[in-house]
Formats: structure tokens, sequence, C-alpha cells
């Protein structure tokens, strides 16, 4: 068996896929979905062709260091993001050829289900806001989740003033009154907050009792990351912005996080995603993948779920569930997915809606994302 072509297809925003078919008709299915770099990833899927097209499918691991060590420059988002869809795409071939899930391949589940959270928050008090976020929840427990997350919004300075932190507060209280104290309420900081205001917010939090704080600051400094989590009596979490286990190497030595969340679409696909989890599991650090793009990225996740002893929760948003492009959506139940049973990644594509490109729009902030004094905001 070999690898006879390599396909590309953007059917959705924030929805990248990549199609690998071998010569006795076998099809695998990844996601390459990078926000903001599309064009880039493209390019080296296309690269990475010319070095697939005839190998053995099933040499996976092979694949994968060839294609992580091969060029003088190593990883970076845009390659790892290739090397990840494709890797999923591998996996997806290897359990359809062997007749089994792809967890079965990663030494069996340690569970029978995923638990998942969904997205949710209260973004307004106005009354149009706080109607449009009781609608959502009530929506969202018919499926019954135990836990949400939600954000800040809006962009933030370095520092803000009493009325703009306090209004972030009273909205997450709320939540925590709506939902009671039997649901897990997670808060996402992306990235946008200085140590010492991260520290203050959540030293205003901590009362409602938040699951974690995902990103309080961004991802390039551990000790920044480290002092927010030594001043911060629930836990914080990092990760979808880091890659290889190489990445997360300072993380875990600095116990900087209580949670981490690699997604499997960054990290380095199935392959590397397991094996960051096995290097979590030594610092008792347990994984929440992070997973906000497409239903071929969850797939390949709740794999890897099934198999990490240290999991916590999965991430997953409304589009990931299928959103149009999977024969059956994924389907959550009392806040868990049932592992799937078919072979490979487990779902049946609806082809004619994958294949198809759409036309970009920009993702996550870019070229367009100021500040009220022309600066650049973080998203």
């Amino acid at each position: 068996m070999k690898i006879a072509k390599i396909e590309q297809f953007f059917p959705r925003k924030r929805t990248r896929l990549v199609k690998i078919t071998t010569d006795n008709g076998l099809v695998g299915w990844g996601e390459s979905t990078l926000e903001g770099r599309p064009k880039g990833v493209v390019g080296v899927i296309e690269e990475l062709a010319d070095y697939l097209v005839g190998k053995d499918p099933l040499r996976i691991e092979h694949h994968w260091q060839h294609i992580y060590r091969s060029a003088f420059f190593r990883g970076g988002p845009v390659v790892m993001t290739a090397l990840s869809g494709i890797d999923q795409a591998l996996w997806d071939i290897a359990g359809k050829h062997y007749g089994v899930p792809v967890y079965k391949l990663l030494g069996g589940a340690v569970r029978e289900r995923v638990r998942v959270y969904a997205h949710w928050g209260i973004h307004s008090l106005t009354d149009e806001g706080l109607e449009q976020a009781k609608t959502r929840l009530d929506w969202l427990r018919t499926m019954g989740y135990t836990a949400f997350k939600s954000g800040p919004g809006g962009k933030w300075r370095g520092h803000e003033p009493p009325a703009v932190i306090d209004a972030f507060v009273r909205r997450a209280y709320l939540m925590r009154e709506w939902v009671g104290p039997e649901i897990e309420l997670a808060f996402d900081f992306h990235g946008k907050f200085t140590p010492g205001l991260a520290i203050e917010i959540c030293r205003e939090l901590q009362g409602m009792r938040p699951m974690f704080v995902e990103e309080p600051v961004p991802q390039e400094n551990v000790d920044a990351l480290k002092q927010v989590s030594d001043h911060v009596p629930f836990p914080i979490a990092t990760g979808e912005r880091f890659l290889t286990r190489w990445g997360f190497r300072e993380v875990f030595e600095k116990q900087a996080v209580a949670y981490i969340q690699p997604d499997v679409s960054h990290v380095g696909g199935i392959t590397e995603l397991k094996k960051v989890a096995n290097m979590a599991e030594v610092y008792y650090m347990h994984t929440m993948p992070h997973c906000a793009i497409g239903p071929v990225a969850l797939a390949a996740a709740l794999h890897v779920d099934a198999v990490t002893p240290n999991f916590l929760i999965q991430e997953q948003i409304d589009a990931s569930l299928g959103y149009g492009l999977l024969k059956q959506d994924w389907l959550v139940k009392d806040g868990f997915i049932e592992l799937p049973t078919a072979p490979g990644l487990g779902f049946e594509i609806d082809e004619r809606e994958a294949q198809q490109w759409i036309d970009y729009e920009e993702e996550l902030g870019g070229e367009f994302y100021y500040d009220q004094d022309g600066s650049v905001a973080d998203w």
C-alpha cells in the first residue's frame, strides 16, 4: 500500500482539511486549520506531498520524524500544523487498514466516553445580552453539559479602570448564580493580560471557584505564567500555542500550570499529542486538549483522550460537532461523547460538503485588530 494522492480543502471558516488517498483506495482525513496563516500551511503540505506520495502510509512515526527533522529549521506553527493534519490522516488510514478505531492502535481506551465542555458566557449585562445568554444556556442544557468556558472579550490594556474589571467580574458571578455549584465554569483570557492584571482579576474571581483560567498571559514567557499560578488559588491552564514536547518541556519542569491544552492540529498531530500527554502525567498535570476548529480535529483529539490516564476534559465548539461536514454529527449526551467504534478516526465525511474551497476571511484579529490609540492589540 502506497500513498497515491494528497488533497486540501477549505469547506468552512476555520476548517481546513487534508485528504490522503492510497493506491488501494483507502482514504484518510486530517485537519490542518491554522487561523491567520492559511496560505502558509497549504504551501507546506504541497511540499510535503512531494515526499509522501509513493511512501507506505503505515510508517507514521518514521514520516513524523522525517518531516520534523529533515529541514535545518524545525517546527513553528505553520510546519507543525501541516504535519498535524497529515499525521491525523495517516492514523485514519491505519485504523481503516487494520479495521479498528485509532485508539485501539494507541494502547486501548482507559475510558468509555469523553467529557467535553461548551463555550457559553454572559457577554453583556443589557436585557438583550442576558436574554441571548439564557437562550443559549437552555439549549446547551439539553445536551447535559457540566462545564462551560467563557472569556472577558474585547481589548484589554496593561491595566484597566475598576469599572471595566468589575463589569467582567459581575458577569462571571452571574454565570455562577445561573448554573449553580454543580456546574464548572472556566475563563479564557486569551493571553491578553499582564501578570499583575491577571492576578488582580483572578483574585476577584476566586469566590466563584473557577475550574481554571486559560492563558492569563502570553505564552512566550513561562516564568510570567508561573508567577500568575503562584499567586492564584485555583488552576491555571495553557498550551494551545505550544508546539511539540520540546515546547512544553519548560512548562512541565517549572510546574507553571495545573492543566495543559495542546491542540491536536498544531502540536504535531495524534502522534505528538499522546507523547505530550504522557510527559504531563509525570508532573501530575491533566490534559484538556484545545479544539476550537472543525470536526476532524475533534475526532483526532477524542482518540488520544480515550487512551490518556491523566485526561480531564475536552474543549468542543458547536462547529466541531459536525457542522454539515459529517454524515452523522458527534453527539453530546450528559456532557460526554461516546468513543467512536468505526475503523480509523470513526466518522464518515460528506465528501461533497468537504471538498470545497471558500474565500478566506481574516481570523483571530490579524492585521485589523487595533487598540483605541492605534497600537496593535492582542486578540
